[in-house]
């Protein structure tokens, strides 16, 4: 690899870097969606293939198994539309999350710490685990986190319960 491609692929690779919410231009403008969130839409089109007796390719079924395996979001006696709204609360939620710091700046989450923490929190995750999961809220203050992990917390067990 000669000299220049080498540090053309470099450039790209310090360009995109989850710890610092450096993203590539793919990832501008975007709706990022969690685990939960693409379970609840797979099983919905999946009860609809079913109902017009369609048969789901083998890369949908392992989408689905994958993101069910890991959706800590999940009550099989709550309907479709009321988890939709209690994740979509969520998203809204830590999507328009801000604390101001000391400085005046106004901190935000990304969408990928959004479905990120989605993804990632469950009941007992801690300030300092939700830091090892995800490096970049290490620039949130630890009560700002400890808010969202409530947020998030409040949520599951409304879904779950």
């Amino acid at each position: 690899m000669t000299d220049a491609a080498l540090a053309g692929e470099n450039a790209a690779a310090a360009v995109e870097n989850a710890a610092e919410r450096q993203f590539g231009p793919e990832f501008q403008d975007i709706h990022i969606l969690s685990n939960a969130q693409v379970a609840v839409i797979l099983q919905v089109s999946a009860q609809t293939a079913v109902n017009r007796d369609e048969e789901l390719n083998e890369v949908y079924r392992k989408t689905q198994k994958y993101v069910e395996r890991f959706n800590t979001m999940t009550n099989p006696e709550k309907d479709h539309q009321e988890l939709v709204e209690e994740l979509d609360n969520l998203q809204d939620a830590l999507t328009t999350f801000r604390k101001e710091t000391d400085d005046g700046e106004d901190l935000e989450l990304h969408g990928f710490e959004v479905a990120a923490l989605m993804n990632l929190v469950i009941t007992d995750t801690s300030v300092e685990e939700a830091i090892a999961l995800i490096p970049s809220l290490s620039r949130l203050p630890e009560a700002a986190i400890d808010e969202i992990l409530d947020l998030i917390k409040s949520t599951m067990i409304r879904i779950v319960s």
